[in-house]
């Protein structure tokens, strides 16, 4: 991917993930200009914690620091309900392998994203949107399978111009409410979309998906799949040849 010009790595926060970090910390000067874009939560790491170790085992593994020291901040919140307070502890949890690494833009899975957005929980995403910012001086950024509708939420809760990750492609394939909706919010609406699933499942050409997607303003990044180096040449290639901006792998 960094031959094709790639220095932008969008991952989960799986366990392995820290193996990278650790390379990449170890190689300063060759990973310069390396960026990693987190997504977060990796729901599985937390249900399977909570199988084997219970809740305040999962607790004293994944909150950052002395489990104690960060109660002295959390504890009130946990006898409060305050979930702000408990979310930004686990939002420090799941960064922490990303220390001294260049995370320009932090991601909430779409898993947290469509529950709350099912919600209208506005007030979640602001506070998301505030600690990130303040915290990790990063941008946050949103993984969504319906993105008209949480612009729509983001708007009402005052965030304006937000990262949005979602399908957008010719063949309409997992666009919530349609193709056409997605074109109009892109046309008329102020937000940055990453596109991702831009071949709709396999039912469209790796050239005619990038050429649609390239088409559409607003479209700031495509986030593709690396599973083999000839499959990151040619969709590096067509994306240089139609949209000449630097991909994310």
């Amino acid at each position: 991917a960094r031959n094709e010009g790639i220095n932008t790595f969008m991952c989960t926060t799986h366990d392995r993930i820290a193996n990278i970090c650790d390379i990449i910390r170890k190689q300063p000067e060759k990973y310069k200009d390396f960026k990693i874009f987190p997504c977060m939560p990796y729901a599985h790491k937390y249900a399977n914690a909570v199988t084997e170790l219970g809740i305040t085992g999962t607790l004293k593994q994944y909150v950052p620091g002395n489990f104690f020291g960060s109660l002295f901040k959390g504890g009130m919140a946990y006898l409060s309900k305050d979930y702000m307070s408990i979310m930004e502890l686990l939002v420090d949890a799941e960064m922490k392998m990303f220390k001294g690494i260049d995370t320009p833009v932090i991601f909430l899975q779409n898993v947290i994203t469509d529950l709350l957005l099912g919600l209208r929980a506005k007030e979640v995403f602001v506070s998301y949107h505030k600690y990130i910012q303040k915290k990790y001086n990063a941008e946050p950024g949103y993984i969504t399978m319906n993105m008209p509708k949480l612009l729509d939420v983001l708007e009402e809760g005052g965030i304006k111009n937000p990262i949005i990750c979602s399908s957008i492609n010719k063949a309409g394939f997992r666009m919530s409410g349609g193709k056409e909706i997605y074109e109009n919010t892109l046309k008329t609406r102020q937000l940055r979309a990453i596109a991702v699933q831009v071949l709709g499942g396999g039912a469209i050409s790796a050239r005619e998906a990038i050429e649609y997607v390239c088409t559409l303003p607003n479209i700031e990044s495509i986030l593709f799949g690396a599973s083999s180096k000839a499959n990151i040449h040619e969709t590096a290639s067509l994306i240089q040849q139609y949209y000449p901006r630097q991909a994310t792998a």
